[in-house]
C-alpha cells in the first residue's frame, strides 16, 4: 500500500488532508520531523512527503530509497534541494496560487497604511494628540509611481488592484510577458524602477535574490520612497534598511517576512516609526488555509494513482 508522510505541520488540524487521503484510500501518518536526522528515521516507508519546514536535502533523498514525491505546503520550495531530486527522479511540486489573492491584498493593505501613515497616526493619536498635521505629508494615490518588482501571478495580481486605486504602475521581471488585463504596466530595467519609484513592491523568489536590496540600492532610491516585502527574507539586507531608515535615505519599509524567522523583539527594527512589520501572515485567510490543505493532498493522489501533477517544480524523464 502506497504511503504518504507529513513531515511536520503546524496547523491546528489536517481534517482536510485526512479526509481526501483516506477517501483514496491511501495511507498515511502525520510526524514533527526538524532535522534531516529526524526526516530520514521516520520517514523511511514513505512514497510521498508532504513538508512544511523539514528540509529535504540529497542527505535525505539518499537515505529514501522509496520516495518518489515531495510537495510542499506553500509557494517557496528552498528547503528542498531540486536539482537531486531530479537526479533521484524524485517529484517536487508546490502551491503557487493558494493564497494569491491574500498575498496581493497584504501588500496592498502594508501600502496603504504606510502612504496614509495608519499605524504612525494611531500611536500618535492614542499616546499624544488629535492633530493630522503630524501626518504632513501625504500625497494622493495618483501622483505616486508604484514599482513592481517581479511579475508573476502574484505581482500581477497586485498591480491590477493598485491600478484600480489610481497608481501609476511600473515594473519589472525578464520573464514577463504581457496580457490583456495587465498593459497598463510600464515595463521598464531594475535600475529605472527602483530610481523611479514611490513604493516599492517586492513579488521575487529568495533565491537568486539575496541581498538584492541593499546599502547600495537604498542609494537608488527616492527620499520619499517606501518598500514592500510580502515575498522572502534575505531579499532586503536588514542592517543596511536599518540605516537607510534612520538615515531617512528612504521614507519607510513594510514587511511581512525577515531573513531569520521569528524576528526577535528586541530587533532593532522595531524601534523605528518608519518600519512597519507583520508575521509572514501574507497567504493566509481561512479559505486559503483550507484551499492549501486540499491541493497538497489532492497532489499527492494524483501523483501516487494517476501519476499525474498539477504543480510540478522539476521535470522528470
Amino acid at each position: 500500500m502506497m504511503k504518504v508522510i507529513i513531515t511536520d505541520c503546524d496547523h491546528d488540524n489536517i481534517d482536510m488532508e485526512t479526509k481526501i487521503l483516506n477517501t483514496a484510500q491511501i495511507d498515511f501518518e502525520l510526524k514533527q520531523c526538524h532535522s534531516e536526522e529526524d526526516v530520514i528515521s521516520q520517514c523511511q516507508d514513505a512514497d510521498a512527503l508532504i513538508v512544511q519546514y523539514a528540509h529535504i536535502t540529497k542527505k535525505v533523498m539518499d537515505a529514501l530509497p522509496k520516495l518518489k514525491m515531495v510537495v510542499r505546503y506553500g509557494v517557496g520550495v528552498d528547503t528542498i534541494d531540486i536539482e537531486e531530486a531530479t537526479k533521484h527522479n524524485i517529484q517536487i511540486c508546490n502551491v503557487p496560487d493558494y493564497g494569491m489573492n491574500e498575498v496581493a491584498d497584504h501588500a496592498i493593505a502594508l501600502m496603504m497604511a504606510m502612504t496614509r501613515k495608519i499605524v504612525l497616526m494611531n500611536n500618535f493619536t492614542k499616546s499624544t494628540k488629535w492633530d493630522y498635521a503630524h501626518s504632513i505629508p501625504i500625497h494622493r494615490a495618483s501622483t505616486q509611481t508604484v514599482g513592481v518588482i517581479g511579475l508573476g501571478r502574484i505581482g500581477r495580481n497586485f498591480a491590477i488592484k493598485a491600478h484600480a486605486l489610481e497608481y501609476n504602475i511600473i515594473g519589472y521581471d525578464p520573464y514577463y510577458k504581457e496580457s490583456e488585463n495587465t498593459k497598463f504596466i510600464k515595463v521598464k530595467s531594475l535600475e529605472e524602477v527602483i530610481k523611479e519609484s514611490d513604493i516599492i513592491s517586492l513579488h521575487i523568489p529568495a533565491d537568486g535574490n539575496k541581498n538584492l536590496f541593499n546599502e547600495e540600492t537604498f542609494k537608488m532610491m527616492k527620499n520619499n520612497a517606501i518598500i514592500i516585502n510580502v515575498a522572502r527574507g534575505g531579499i532586503i539586507n536588514e542592517d543596511d534598511l536599518y540605516d537607510a531608515l534612520v538615515n531617512k535615505e528612504i521614507a519607510g519599509a513594510a514587511i511581512d517576512c525577515a531573513a531569520t524567522e521569528p524576528m526577535m523583539p528586541n530587533s532593532k527594527l522595531f524601534t523605528l516609526d518608519n518600519y512597519l512589520a507583520t508575521p509572514h501572515m501574507a497567504w493566509y485567510s481561512e479559505e486559503a488555509a483550507l484551499e492549501l490543505k486540499r491541493k497538497v493532498a489532492e497532489e499527492c493522489v494524483s501523483f501516487l494513482k494517476e501519476h499525474t501533477v498539477r504543480y510540478p517544480i522539476n521535470h522528470l524523464k
